[in-house]
């Protein structure tokens, strides 16, 4: 497997994911701002622009507190490099394609921490509208879509497909070559 061009996909897949993220934002910006609800399922779910943004994590927590957000984020990310350098380490010797789909979901989860950390670096706040109105679920985004689906995606596949050994060494901060 040469190194570069698998580095290159999965770069090229995030690039792809992260500007999805802020081309649905910006239009939400320009489309729905001041403006009344846009149901696509009545009743169930809409484009809702949350006006001021979100300042906060998950249902408003921790509002105001960007720069907090901004320092967990990058840590987050260099977190998720490592991980998924692991991860390509590990499959230099087994060819199975979990593994790598294992590197995608994480690629996903990064892309959705990076378009939130764009928003937030850019507009202190970030750019919420999609609303599940059914439920009176919180108003997210497409980066939140990201990291929920990754997240559950990681979860499953840690505890149901990915060997324990290879979890271990999926988690280890400690330098590992001998794969």
């Amino acid at each position: 497997m040469n190194k570069y061009k698998y580095w290159l996909k999965i770069a090229l897949f995030e690039m792809i994911l992260i500007i999805f993220d802020q081309i649905t934002k910006y239009w939400a910006a320009i489309s729905l701002k001041g403006k009344n609800e846009f149901n696509i399922i009545k009743d169930v779910l809409c484009f809702h622009y949350l006006d001021g943004g979100n300042t906060g994590a998950a249902w408003g927590m921790l509002s105001g507190k960007t720069f907090l957000f901004v320092i967990f984020t990058l840590v987050a990310i260099a977190f998720i490099v490592k991980i998924m350098s692991n991860i390509f380490r590990l499959m230099r010797s087994d060819k199975s394609t979990k593994l790598v789909a294992l590197n995608y979901v994480f690629a996903t989860l990064m892309a959705g921490a990076v378009g939130n950390l764009i928003d937030r670096v850019l507009h202190q706040y970030v750019i919420d509208f999609i609303y599940f109105k059914l439920i009176n679920f919180p108003i997210f985004n497409v980066a939140d879509i990201y990291v929920t689906v990754s997240c559950f995606i990681i979860i499953v596949m840690c505890a149901f497909i990915i060997s324990e050994d290879d979890f271990n060494n999926i988690i280890s901060l400690k330098r590992n070559d001998s794969r």
